[in-house]
């Protein structure tokens, strides 16, 4: 057990893998006060997610939850047939029936260890910015993902709705979370919580480069220099690893398939601790 509480963080749970769900049934704080930010893809299916965010609440403190790709998929599989939008707006009020927080709520203060820290729960798409070099456009992106049999699964299952397309509702993401964290008061630092990368090198050692282009937007490069950022904290890449860039601490946390936890094996501390944060040199 840890003396004092922790600010903890996973991602990229996917309990529609059987293999994942002991693991996830295993998560338990150290420390009564722990708090625990879970940066998306918990699963697929509604009931799956909500059942998971709610063994987490049972077990931590306070536990933020932002969506990933996944939750937002419309599959076949699932009872609730909501899209884009709607879909999102409905994990929201699950969450809030649960305590858990999430992007629509009033970013929370830490005040415990590395803190204080204000937790700002981002969801924010991607807009196919983070092209393969001599690619310039959408289209022309998307059509060298085609050619190289690279294609990510939100294109059948990502509905944007309302909205016309998902850069389109990653625009709309952009300029809410802008204004949200402008409003911040900038004495007390932030910690930044995504599901996607909030810059673009993270995804330079993605083993398909073409892929990129559904990891984040280049909109958002500057926000951890232009606000008081403590940390970053993404998942969606499944590359659990620690960076620096322009002196801010980004962590991947994520659990992600077992396929690729397996070779290389878990940790033994699979929450990893936000703040303070260690950084291999």
């Amino acid at each position: 057990m840890s003396a004092t509480p922790q600010l903890l963080a996973i991602s990229d749970l996917h309990v529609g893998h059987e293999e994942n769900r002991p693991i996830v049934d295993g998560l338990r704080p150290d420390h009564p006060g722990d708090w625990l930010i879970v940066a998306g893809d918990v699963a697929e299916n509604v009931a799956d997610i909500e059942a998971t965010l709610s063994l987490l609440k049972s077990r931590f403190d306070t536990v933020i939850w932002v969506p990933g790709n996944h939750e937002l998929w419309t599959t076949s599989k699932d009872a609730v047939q909501l899209k884009g939008v709607e879909r999102y707006e409905h994990l929201v009020q699950i969450c809030r029936g649960l305590g858990v927080l999430t992007p629509e709520d009033e970013f929370p203060v830490w005040t415990g260890a590395g803190g204080p820290v204000r937790i700002a729960p981002l969801f924010v798409l991607y807009d196919y910015t983070f092209r393969i070099d001599g690619v310039n456009t959408k289209e022309e992106s998307l059509a060298a993902a085609h050619e190289a049999g690279i294609v990510c699964t939100d294109e059948y299952m990502l509905h944007p709705d309302p909205y016309p397309s998902i850069d389109a509702w990653c625009d709309a993401r952009v300029k809410e979370s802008e204004r949200r964290l402008a409003e911040c008061d900038p004495s007390v630092p932030l910690v930044l919580v995504n599901h996607w990368p909030l810059v673009r090198q993270p995804t330079r050692v993605l083993r398909y480069p073409v892929f990129a282009q559904w990891c984040g937007t280049v909109q958002s490069a500057d926000w951890h220099t232009r606000f008081n950022t403590a940390a970053v904290v993404y998942g969606h890449l499944h590359i659990p690893r620690h960076t620096v860039y322009d002196g801010v601490p980004f962590k991947e946390v994520s659990l992600g398939y077992p396929r690729e936890w397996k070779p290389r094996g878990l940790p033994d501390k699979l929450l990893r601790p936000v703040l303070p944060v260690r950084v291999a040199p």
